[in-house]
């Protein structure tokens, strides 16, 4: 199952660069109507500042500005002034149970961005009946997992989408291993940041040992923190076969070894967010984050200016 880049077509790099250059260009012709004077910038090595941080949302930091990615067939690459056109590209991890699917939500409404969950993705290009999608099912038909070759591949097409590209993205966690967070990496996709929920554990199991699935609805509730409306509803509530708190346990210890692979690659732009919060609160520590680096972008562009 291990997935390596090499298992991309050459094909699927030409049309990224092809993309990526066409991308530029138009920001390019968009700064230089907004403005007389635009800079060159010919240096292709970027200098990150590291953050190793427990974000509470009392905390100020320093989140890196925007820079300019090497493109693959190019050494130089043209930097506009009007960053703060710059879409936000973002990722974000956390455990089962941890909150994410509520954060993604509420992130992508605020900053307008495309919200893509591999999960989403893998059922849609199935449905559709795709040649991914044929691939992915037969694979699934098996009991087997689907490959990485062909998941990152749905990825990529959807983070080249115009959507995509014009608005800024963020995706629902993933890359969930090493060798999916390199294949991305290579093929020119990295974060301008990398959120992490941090949930204590007893809290993780809490959260999910308390689910139930209402099966005439579909509706989730929770028996402790989202009860069921009436009795009539409450007794027809199901407990799927795996959120009892040993099978949690194991999916954690999984998520856990995964998640610390990943981070060695986005070390330096990952901020932990305590996710023990309310949601409103986790919320908060997030959007001051993603406040922080847009600020940034802004000064960094106006001192360019100048």
């Amino acid at each position: 199952m291990g997935y390596t880049i090499s298992n991309f077509s050459a094909a699927s790099s030409s049309l990224f660069a092809t993309q990526t250059n066409n991308i530029h260009n138009h920001k390019l012709q968009k700064a230089r109507s907004s403005s007389s004077s635009f800079s060159l910038n010919t240096t292709h090595h970027h200098h990150r500042q590291p953050l190793h941080l427990r974000f509470h949302s009392s905390d100020v930091f320093p989140l890196r500005s925007s820079y300019t990615r090497p493109l693959s067939h190019s050494s130089m690459t043209v930097k506009a002034v009007a960053q703060t056109e710059e879409p936000l590209r973002v990722m974000i991890s956390g455990a089962p149970a941890s909150g994410k699917g509520t954060q993604c939500q509420l992130i992508a409404n605020k900053y307008d961005l495309v919200h893509v969950a591999a999960g989403d993705l893998l059922r849609a290009e199935i449905a559709t009946g795709s040649e991914n999608g044929k691939r992915a099912k037969e694979y699934m038909e098996k009991g087997q997992l689907v490959p990485d070759e062909i998941v990152v591949m749905m990825v990529k097409d959807r983070l080249l989408k115009p959507d995509s590209v014009e608005n800024g993205w963020l995706l629902d966690g993933y890359p969930r291993s090493l060798s999916q967070a390199t294949a991305l990496k290579e093929l020119g996709f990295e974060p301008d940041i990398f959120i992490l929920l941090e949930v204590s554990e007893d809290i993780l199991v809490e959260r999910v040992v308390g689910r139930r699935l209402d099966p005439v609805t579909g509706k989730i509730y929770h028996l402790k923190y989202s009860p069921p409306e009436t009795k009539e509803i409450a007794d027809r509530l199901t407990q799927r076969f795996d959120d009892t708190e040993e099978k949690v346990k194991l999916r954690l210890n999984t998520h856990h070894q995964n998640v610390e692979a990943v981070l060695s690659m986005f070390k330096d732009i990952t901020i932990k967010i305590n996710g023990n919060a309310s949601q409103e609160n986790v919320f908060t520590q997030i959007d001051a984050a993603l406040t922080n680096l847009l600020e940034q972008r802004k000064s960094s562009s106006e001192s360019m200016v100048a």
